[in-house]
């Protein structure tokens, strides 16, 4: 308790003597004149105050996939100064959220918002003044997924480290101090742990932001990988905290919606081309028929019709005259009559 009491508050002494009785026999144990010996337990590693309340309130809308729900889990997992809460209605306007985070004492917000089950759009905003920014979610692979080898302990303070490029572009630099204010564990909170083992890499490619979690290793300082792993495609920087007046709009963005689009109609393209191959394959296939059915030698042994006059019948024909045969007798009879 005493440690627990100066890790928060930074009084109490500096060390703590700690009794161990050393049992030498049973009638010793009974008196009141044992032998004991004293050791010092070494102070605590923080002996700070904890100054920065910065709070993470991560939660999302409703329509998310379990892939959505798990890398929520491990983002909350991964930082210690963050606080869940239940999914919002579709229907709520984003304005609700700041309430959210008041009620919940929270300053910053990871709002993970679904649309049509399969988009996964992410809000970073610092409650309740901003700025506030919307990213496209891609490429999400989480913990459980991912297997990797790496490992840390839970609760540590993380490093970030930033591309470069953060530092050359106005609307980076802001996203940059953002992520700083969010994703880093404040000094001395007290789910947080005095160590350092970790490092979450930001880093910028194909106008997109790609967030990386690194164990580090103490040996020879080698990076191995941990997870979650995920893609940050940004759209809009607002100047309040979920809307507001637009600071900044990527024009290298592009909706879902309108990519299917165009994989719907370049699928289509390639069906109507399909379709007028065949259709020219039949008609070039007729042309080759025709061409041969007009044979120019196939008249050569074509004699022509001799005209026969028409000739048209006025009266009715004459009646046919049958002829009676003769009752011819049997073979046997004839035989008889020639003996005769």
């Amino acid at each position: 308790m005493a440690a627990s009491k100066r890790k928060r508050g930074g009084e109490g002494p500096a060390d703590k003597k700690g009794k161990f009785v050393v049992d030498e026999g049973e009638a010793q144990v009974e008196t009141e004149k044992a032998t004991r010996n004293e050791v010092l337990v070494p102070a605590p590693v923080s002996m700070g105050k904890w100054t920065n309340k910065e709070r993470v309130l991560i939660f999302s809308s409703r329509g998310i996939n379990f892939r959505t729900r798990h890398l929520m889990q491990d983002l909350r997992t991964m930082m210690p100064h963050s606080k869940a809460d239940t999914k919002m209605d579709r229907k709520d306007k984003l304005f609700v959220v700041n309430e959210v985070c008041e009620i919940k004492n929270c300053n910053k917000c990871l709002f993970f918002e679904a649309k049509k089950k399969q988009d996964l759009y992410m809000w970073i905003s610092s409650c309740p003044h901003g700025p506030s920014a919307k990213f496209l979610v891609q490429n999400i692979h989480t913990l459980a997924e991912l297997k990797m080898t790496g490992n840390c302990l839970k609760g540590s303070r993380p490093l970030l480290s930033f591309d470069p490029k953060f530092d050359k572009e106005p609307h980076y630099a802001l996203l940059k101090e953002l992520f700083i204010q969010t994703f880093s564990t404040p000094r001395y909170h007290p789910k947080s742990q005095p160590f350092v083992d970790h490092v979450y890499t930001f880093s910028i490619a194909d106008s997109r932001i790609w967030f990386r979690n690194y164990q580090i290793i103490e040996e020879d300082a080698s990076l191995v990988e941990i997870g979650p792993r995920f893609v940050l495609n940004l759209i809009k920087i607002f100047q309040g905290s979920f809307g507001g007046p637009t600071l900044y709009e990527n024009p290298n963005f592009r909706s879902p919606n309108l990519h299917r689009r165009e994989l719907r109609l370049a699928a289509a393209a390639k069906v109507r081309e399909k379709q007028m191959v065949k259709e020219l394959q039949k008609i070039k296939r007729k042309e080759a028929k025709e061409d041969i059915d007009e044979d120019v030698t196939a008249d050569v042994f074509v004699t022509p019709n001799e005209e026969k006059p028409v000739h048209i019948q006025t009266e009715p024909p004459a009646p046919k005259v049958v002829k009676k045969n003769k009752h011819k007798a049997f073979k046997r009879q004839r035989m008889q009559r020639g003996r005769r």
